[in-house]
């Protein structure tokens, strides 16, 4: 009868509800299959996500769709995202659920018998205190508008109440734990028939009254139980812990810093070409300017007035008669931070991005620790003698990248 579905209806309430109010911290009583909290993790301002569900076997079927992803590796969230499976049941207390932003009861109620349903009004409002909570249940008025069902909608189902009864509950929870509610739903009746059946599932919109100051009271000793058993818990990567900003900042700057040098031996095989046209291959006029060609022509604009052998310094090892004897290339961390607005982002300022590089074994820096070093071992003969070429005292770490970091990152995780 419903396009979309009645189910997707009711999830599409609650992410509208997310979007206008930007909860951080969101727990789902009666999860079951997780599908609610599949599509609120996509709303990366949140940094808890929770599901409860009496039955832990149907979400431990479905919990590990809530694990991050390949993309969320590759491009981390700057905000951090925790999200906790338990079994458990809504009438009973647990700690760890108090004080959230958003309380979510998708169709839950009305598998409750009456004692526990007042259980689970003292639960939620009066120990868990959310700031909001999003309630939705049957609409027995509209019943008759299903075809061929009798009875309730679920052999499960307690009860199904009309418009005027799931009020009166409403509001009595209201007066005796301090909120207001706002009534509505979705699966609207066919035309002419709304006013008088109303939705097909009813939904009350519960807020704190008072705001955070009324909600979340202190613990008290006695208070601070864990009834709750934990299936599945997860960290999704985020810039804010270390490691997976190092990783990040790492990745991007030997993306920048090859991409540079590329550019800058292909510079001076067109200098050397201009002076010595035979002495440079034919190959070189095919290759591409490199994929960060315009940034550094951008730079070297700013650098006007000095050569590109001040901005970058190679080492030929004395031989200086071809582009193609290079050795080494050093790329200044200045350079990378004026090429690349993420590096600059990411580290904050030049002091950040070399005190992380300096811990980093896979970046070899130069002996002040300015730039990057980067060395060509295209074969054992091109190898490097550091203590010949006045590099003594740099790290002897391999630090040769491939263009594409990325992909490397993603096979090592």
């Amino acid at each position: 009868m419903f396009s979309p579905s009645l189910h997707t209806q009711r999830h599409q309430f609650v992410i509208d509800f997310v979007v206008n109010n930007k909860p951080q911290k969101v727990v789902d009583l009666g999860c079951c299959e997780c599908k609610l909290l599949k599509k609120l993790k996509f709303h990366r301002q949140m940094k808890l996500l929770v599901g409860v569900d009496i039955n832990g076997a149907t979400v431990k079927k479905h919990m590990y769709g809530l694990a991050p992803l390949s993309t969320d590796y590759l491009q981390p969230s700057e905000d951090e995202l925790r999200i906790e499976l338990y079994q458990g049941s809504v009438t009973e207390k647990d700690a760890r659920l108090r004080g959230f932003d958003l309380v979510t009861s998708i169709e839950l109620i009305e598998h409750l018998s009456l004692a526990s349903l007042s259980r689970f009004s003292e639960v939620v409002f009066g120990y868990m205190t959310p700031l909001a909570v999003i309630i939705s249940t049957p609409n027995s008025e509209f019943n008759p508008l299903l075809p061929g069902l009798k009875g309730f909608r679920h052999s499960d189902h307690k009860f199904e109440w009309t418009r005027a009864e799931f009020k009166s509950w409403a509001l009595k929870v209201c007066k005796d734990y301090g909120y207001t509610v706002e009534f509505t739903g979705v699966g609207p009746a066919p035309p002419g028939q709304q006013e008088s059946v109303g939705f097909c599932s009813q939904i009350g919109v519960f807020r704190c009254l008072g705001g955070r100051d009324a909600c979340g009271p202190l613990l008290d000793d006695e208070d601070d139980v864990c009834s709750y058993t934990l299936l599945y818990s997860v960290n999704y990567p985020s810039l804010r812990d270390n490691n997976t900003l190092r990783r990040v900042l790492v990745n991007e700057v030997m993306f920048w810093a090859e991409n540079l040098k590329k550019r800058f031996v292909e510079k001076m095989a067109e200098k050397d070409d201009a002076e010595h046209p035979a002495a440079v291959g034919a190959e070189m006029e095919d290759e591409s300017a490199g994929e960060c060609g315009a940034e550094m022509d951008d730079f070297l604009e700013r650098c006007r007035g000095m050569p590109e052998d001040q901005v970058f310094w190679a080492d030929n090892s004395g031989q200086q008669e071809s582009p193609n004897q290079i050795r080494s290339v050093s790329i200044p961390l200045a350079v990378l931070w004026v090429c690349s607005p993420k590096i600059s982002t990411l580290s904050g300022c030049l002091n950040n991005l070399r005190h992380f590089l300096m811990e980093e074994p896979k970046v070899t820096l130069n002996q002040d620790g300015s730039a990057v070093l980067l060395l060509e071992k295209d074969t054992e003969e091109d190898t490097v003698d550091l203590e010949d070429s006045g590099f003594a005292e740099v790290s002897r770490t391999p630090n040769r990248a491939e263009p594409d970091q990325k992909e490397e990152w993603e096979a090592n995780i």
